[in-house]
């Protein structure tokens, strides 16, 4: 049994997450599947799927704002995230590929729900491009590719608290360290063309799995020394700090109280009194009515023990 996520992803948010990670598979992998004209022809199309992406980032935000779970608590904890991803990655700069700022994309899409990661991750990359000057043709696909690890880490099949939730943590780190390196390689490594080594090119209309194989040995040996830091690096956080960093995101959650109903309960005027003619219940009404009636009764017998004690003093 898994533990519940704090924010989970409804439909409307699930489907334009759904969308953007379509969109971006297609930005990464197109040059596969064209001729080489095409694939010549819209190899900088990149400030295009910029702003796909921007675009679809917004339908997430505005499915959550018309649901009514993106509230000002919730857009808080988003901030939070993106800043300290942000400053992590000021600190690297993604130097020797070492860049822990997916240790807190990780565990606040792990606490928070998929949906929350994926829009803190993709804020997270954009924060570290503006603070580092690294802002490009790369960022968009960057983008997509933290969103990608903070929409994993909250779909993880591990329970909240558990023992083993630290380890899977720490996998899935080691894992999309390199998994991030291998697709960021895809929006440029198609059109380096013949420049590139013998063997590690892409050939434009080769067939899938010829260029699959160039890619392989392109990857082991350019990309690999840089991506193996970053997933130990990521691993060896969540293993060490992942456990505080863990109890910070759920205690703020506690704190907020995301999903809680709001009730509102109607106050009594100043100077009226709490029980009220009208507020009286049956039961009430009638204890009244039964000492009503019996007050004649007890005027009575007062009556004759004072008319007994008189005749008893006249005799």
């Amino acid at each position: 049994m898994t533990g519940r996520r704090v924010i989970p992803l409804r439909w409307p948010a699930a489907a334009a997450v759904c969308l953007a990670g379509l969109v971006g598979l297609v930005a990464f992998t197109w040059p596969f599947f064209v001729s080489s004209d095409v694939a010549r022809d819209h190899g900088h199309d990149a400030p295009w799927f910029f702003a796909v992406l921007l675009g679809l980032l917004a339908v997430v935000c505005l499915a959550e704002v018309t649901a009514g779970r993106l509230e000002p608590k919730t857009i808080a904890v988003l901030g939070v995230a993106a800043a300290a991803g942000g400053g992590l990655r000021l600190l690297s700069a993604g130097t020797a590929g070492l860049e822990p700022m997916f240790f807190v994309v990780i565990v606040a899409g792990c606490v928070l729900g998929p949906g929350v990661g994926f829009v803190a991750g993709a804020l997270a990359v954009t924060t570290g491009a503006l603070l580092t000057g690294g802002v490009g043709p790369w960022l968009p696909f960057q983008m997509i590719c933290a969103g990608g690890i903070g929409l994993g880490a909250g779909l993880l099949p591990v329970r909240a608290g558990s023992r083993a939730e630290r380890w899977v943590l720490a996998a899935y780190a080691l894992v999309t360290g390199l998994a991030f390196g291998a697709f960021m390689n895809l929006w440029f490594w198609p059109f380096v063309g013949a420049g590139g080594p013998a063997g590690m090119s892409f050939v434009p209309g080769a067939p899938l799995s010829e260029n699959l194989a160039h890619y392989a040995v392109f990857y082991l040996a350019t990309s690999l020394g840089w991506d193996l830091p970053r997933g130990v690096l990521n691993a060896l956080l969540v293993l060490l700090a992942g456990p505080a960093l863990l109890r910070v995101f759920r205690r703020g959650a506690r704190r907020a109280a995301f999903g809680v109903p709001v009730h509102f309960e109607p106050t009594v005027p100043t100077g009226t009194s709490a029980t009220s003619p009208t507020s009286a219940t049956p039961t009430d009404a009638a204890a009244s009515a039964a000492s009503v009636a019996s007050t004649p009764s007890d005027s009575t017998g007062s009556t004759a023990s004072t008319a007994h004690t008189e005749s008893r003093g006249l005799a």
